[in-house]
């Protein structure tokens, strides 16, 4: 595809639609601010964008893409820049249309459980916001601290509690999104029921802004659970934690969380923040175990058969987080496990997903790859829906095995997630970084399906090109 480089004229139209004050280039601003908005969470990559734009509603983002579109110019639309998938990266430069300032809680409807937002609420600022008025928003990706609501619908973002209540594509009623001619369109209704023409919602969760931008977000909401229970339960031996994980399902509990932690993904977030752990040496992994609800005496005996489901492998003493602090400490510790191994080492994250049932067979096979290629792991994740981090450590790895050499063992890594009924991505996307492997995941009929549902949305290909296929 050949693209139009950006003229002093089209900045100054992009300036009179947002303002001067919007419209960032190299020169106007310093350094490290500019280099953010070529940067995400995805290792060491940066694409510098020639202009980042920064408009404020759905009639600014229609005006800049219409002229992006006229004249053949990349757009690449970027939330909190927290991905693991190079999705929000500029890579052919062009326009970084940044959601920054559409940050509004326009409504909270708590007569009909719902809530209308814009893509650039951070994430937990909502989840609080609806809290406030009893009501409960479940996605919760490790980021959501930083990560916006546009950026999660985007790459379908899951966090610990999709294992009871699903991922961010469950909660969404109705999008308004700004296609790539600038049109303006809503994609459903604001009802829980919609079997009205073709699923445009679901079909633009996920496809991470290659097809549109969102400028609106009608979520669906819950009644907030108002007790828990927290449990962590330190295994001797890493496959049996991944395999009781079947176990609590098939005993008829389903927590709210299920999070596994191999020992060094453990160690690491506890020193990481300065946290104290007292691991037992023998320790190899461990399960975070957390049930929600209405009732805490019937959580207790919920807790009751966990407990028993666990004394049957070689576990050792299983805490019971008994304050809000201890319960907060172990969450932060989970959460913070992808910062912790970021500052330890030059990493490459792999979010492999398998039916749950598997994930001992997928662990060992991490293991036993890494061993062949000789590279270590740190792998933790989502064990309550087979959704596994593979995190593979450079250590001592030359440039030439780090850059190339473990390509081949990543598509053996994905070609057993695809053998086991599995994928190569749970939550965080394709993008770029995981773009050369989707032909291990999806056959060529479905990518020529896909690039067909490309080409008839984006027919100039400027939204957010070279990503996914």
């Amino acid at each position: 595809m050949e693209y139009q480089v950006l003229t002093p004229s089209l900045i100054a139209q992009f300036e009179a639609i947002v303002g001067e004050a919007h419209v960032l280039t190299a020169q106007r601003v310093e350094a490290d601010v500019y280099a953010d908005y070529g940067r995400d969470h995805t290792e060491d990559l940066h694409f510098a964008p020639d202009v980042v734009v920064r408009p404020a509603n759905a009639d600014e983002v229609s005006q800049i893409v219409r002229l992006c579109y006229e004249y053949h110019i990349p757009v690449t639309p970027r939330g909190a820049g927290t991905g693991l998938s190079g999705g929000a990266l500029p890579i052919h430069h062009g326009v970084v249309l940044s959601t920054e300032r559409l940050n509004r809680i326009i409504e909270i409807d708590e007569r009909n459980l719902q809530a209308t937002v814009e893509p650039g609420v951070v994430t937990e600022v909502f989840q609080n916001a609806v809290k406030e008025v009893g009501l409960f928003y479940p996605p919760d990706p490790a980021s959501k601290g930083s990560c916006f609501l546009g950026g999660n619908l985007s790459e379908s973002s899951g966090g610990p509690k999709a294992v009871k209540y699903g991922v961010t594509k469950d909660y969404v009623l109705n999008m308004q999104v700004v296609l790539p001619t600038g049109e303006i369109i809503w994609t459903g209704a604001n009802t829980l029921k919609n079997a009205t023409g073709y699923n445009l919602t679901q079909l633009m969760i996920g496809s991470e802004g290659t097809l549109g931008i969102i400028t609106r977000i009608v979520f669906k909401l819950l009644p907030y659970p108002q007790q828990n229970i927290l449990l962590l339960a330190p295994f001797r031996d890493e496959t049996e934690a991944a395999t009781a994980v079947s176990a609590i399902f098939r005993a008829g509990i389903v927590p709210s969380g299920l999070e596994f932690m191999e020992r060094e993904a453990i160690e690491w977030s506890s020193r990481y923040l300065n946290i104290p752990l007292n691991l037992p040496t023998d320790i190899r992994a461990h399960l975070l175990i957390e049930l929600d609800g209405q009732d805490l005496d019937q959580l207790y005996k919920e807790a009751e058969a966990v407990y028993a489901v666990l004394e049957k492998y070689d576990v050792d003493e299983i805490l019971l987080a008994d304050t809000a602090t201890q319960k907060d400490d172990l969450w932060r510790i989970r959460r913070n496990i992808g910062n912790a191994v970021r500052y330890n080492s030059v990493y490459k994250e792999e979010d492999t997903v398998v039916p749950r049932a598997e994930l001992a067979t997928l662990l060992r096979g991490v293991k036993e790859i890494g061993t062949r290629y000789g590279f270590n792991s740190v792998c933790y994740g989502h064990a309550g829906d087979g959704n596994l981090h593979v995190n593979i450590i450079r250590g001592e790895l030359d440039d030439e095995m780090w850059h190339r050499g473990l390509q081949e063992p990543i598509k053996e890594l994905f070609r057993l997630c695809v053998s086991l009924g599995g994928t190569i991505s749970g939550e965080h996307g394709i993008g770029l970084v995981q773009k050369p492997y989707i032909g291990i995941a999806i056959g060529e009929a479905q990518l020529n399906l896909m690039r067909g549902i490309k080409q008839v949305f984006d027919p100039h290909g400027i939204m957010n090109p070279g990503k996914i296929f």
